[in-house]
C-alpha cells in the first residue's frame, strides 16, 4: 500500500489514493560509470523545493491545484542493479494498477529501465522521448548490460525500432550513433524536432525520460557526467512543458542530480524547477485530453 512520504515535493501533499500523479524516488547509482552521487538527488531535490514559489508564471498555473502525491523513496539494494530493476518495476506497476502517473526522480539512468519495464506491460504500443547529453545505447559497458550506459539499448529490446525518440544527445561511442541511425530518431546536440515527435507519436502512451545533464554544466553542474555543449534551463523548460501539454505523457523521470558536486545549489534548484513545471504541464495536459474526450 502506498503512503505520503513525510517530506514532500513542495505542495504534493495528496494521499496516493486521490493523487493523479505520484512521485516516488530511486535513489540508485550502483552503475554509475565517472561521478557517484545521484543516490542523493530525489531528497536534495524534494528539501530544495521549499526554495520555489507553487506558482508558475510561465503556465499561469500553481502547484496547489495539482492532484499530486509524494511517497518518498523506495529502498533498493546497494551492488545489486539486477534487484533495483525489479523492486523499482513492481513498485511503479503499482502505480499503473491504480491508474496514476508515476513520477521517477533519481538516481541513476538505469532505474528508468525498471518503471519502463512496467509502462510496457501497461502500454504495449508506448513511445519514449528521451532527453540526455548521452546516447545511452551501449550494448554493453565495461562487459556489463546493465549499466547507465545502456539504459535506451535496454529500453529498445523491449520496444523495437522507431519508438524511442532521442534530443540533445551528443556523447557516445561511435557503434551508438551507428545504431540510432537504424533504430532510434535522434536529434543531436539541441532540442529541434520535438513538434515533428508529437505529431509521430500522435495519441500514443509516451514515457518521458529527463537525464538532467542534457542541460549545458554552466548551467547544471551537478551531475556525475557533465558534458559540454548542451543546452540551456529555459530550452528544456519549453520542450518539456510541450510535451506535457500535448502528448499522452503516462510516465516520466528526471534523473542523474548529484548535489554534492555544485555547492551553490543551482543545479538542484534547475531540477526542482523542472520538476515543478513538468508537474503542471502535465495536469493541464491531462486536463484538456478530459475535456477533449468527453467533447
Amino acid at each position: 500500500m502506498l503512503k505520503n512520504n513525510t517530506e514532500n515535493f513542495i505542495a504534493c501533499e495528496c494521499s496516493p489514493s486521490d493523487a493523479d500523479i505520484i512521485i516516488f524516488g530511486a535513489p540508485f547509482d550502483g552503475t554509475t560509470s565517472f561521478r557517484p552521487g545521484t543516490r542523493f538527488g530525489p531528497r536534495a531535490i524534494r528539501s530544495e523545493s521549499f526554495g520555489l514559489e507553487t506558482y508558475s508564471p510561465y503556465l499561469d498555473a500553481d502547484l496547489s491545484d495539482v492532484r499530486a502525491a509524494d511517497c518518498g523513496d523506495i529502498d533498493l539494494p546497494f551492488g545489486n542493479p539486477d534487484r533495483a530493476l525489479d523492486i523499482i518495476e513492481e513498485f511503479a506497476g503499482e502505480i499503473f494498477s491504480m491508474g496514476k502517473i508515476p513520477y521517477m526522480l533519481g538516481g541513476e539512468h538505469l532505474a528508468s529501465v525498471g518503471m519502463f519495464r512496467a509502462a510496457i506491460k501497461r502500454f504495449p504500443n508506448i513511445r519514449i522521448l528521451h532527453f540526455d547529453a548521452h546516447a545511452d545505447l551501449r550494448r554493453e559497458y565495461l562487459g556489463e548490460r546493465l549499466s547507465h550506459a545502456c539504459a535506451m539499448r535496454l529500453c529498445h529490446d523491449l520496444t523495437g525500432d522507431g519508438k524511442i525518440f532521442q534530443f540533445g544527445i551528443r556523447s557516445g561511442d561511435r557503434d551508438e550513433f551507428e545504431f540510432a541511425r537504424g533504430h532510434t530518431t535522434m536529434r543531436k546536440f539541441s532540442l529541434e524536432g520535438i513538434d515533428e515527435a508529437l505529431m509521430e507519436i500522435s495519441r500514443n502512451p509516451v514515457y518521458l525520460s529527463v537525464d538532467l545533464d542534457v542541460l549545458d554544466p554552466s548551467e547544471f553542474p551537478g551531475t556525475g557526467t557533465p558534458e559540454a555543449g548542451g543546452v540551456s534551463f529555459d530550452e528544456l523548460r519549453k520542450a518539456l512543458s510541450k510535451v506535457c501539454l500535448n502528448a499522452n505523457v503516462v510516465a516520466l523521470d528526471a534523473m542523474e542530480l548529484s548535489p554534492h558536486y555544485d555547492l551553490s545549489g543551482i543545479s538542484t534548484a534547475a531540477a526542482g524547477k523542472i520538476v515543478r513545471e513538468t508537474l503542471l504541464a502535465l495536469s493541464i495536459g491531462k486536463s484538456k485530453i478530459k475535456t477533449s474526450v468527453k467533447k
